[in-house]
């Protein structure tokens, strides 16, 4: 893999290297730190680009199910494909955290152009439920008072 290829950026957050610097990242957390900064800036948000970023943040308020996980499936590899042209998206799941009804977890696999190196990053993607229990198929209560997928 070619580092010119993958190049190096600031740190994301960003911070301080020990020369008192602005940190710089390289190769894999290059590419790994981009694409976090993609799913986490919502569209219009950087008034010079405002149609960076990825969509994801309209689902906030969406209900748990599998009808907005696959909104936001579709949402993650479209903004990956368009502003990471160093990555190949392989696949998109999204899943609920086990333990917490208010964050699905992201896990996108994917591959470095040029390489056949499988690699994954989970991102968390927290919603805001509803006052109401989701219901499953046929109007009925799913899993009682929390919504899943």
């Amino acid at each position: 893999m070619s580092e010119q290829f993958i190049g190096a950026g600031w740190s994301f957050p960003l911070r301080i290297d020990p020369g008192g610097g602005i940190a710089l990242v390289r190769r894999d957390r290059e590419i790994e730190e981009s694409m976090r900064l993609v799913l986490a800036t919502a569209p219009g948000e950087r008034p010079m680009r405002p149609e960076f970023g990825c969509a994801v943040h309209d689902l906030v308020f969406a209900p748990v199910n599998d009808a907005t996980a696959g909104r936001i499936q579709h949402e993650v590899r479209t903004s990956l494909d368009r502003w990471e042209p160093r990555i190949e998206v392989r696949d998109v799941t999204v899943t609920p955290a086990p333990d917490d009804p208010t964050v699905l977890h992201i896990d996108v696999r994917y591959s470095v152009r040029g390489t056949n190196n499988p690699r994954s990053l989970v991102f968390p993607f927290y919603v805001i439920p509803s006052e109401a229990p989701y219901e499953g198929p046929g109007g009925h209560p799913a899993g009682g008072e929390s919504e899943r997928l």
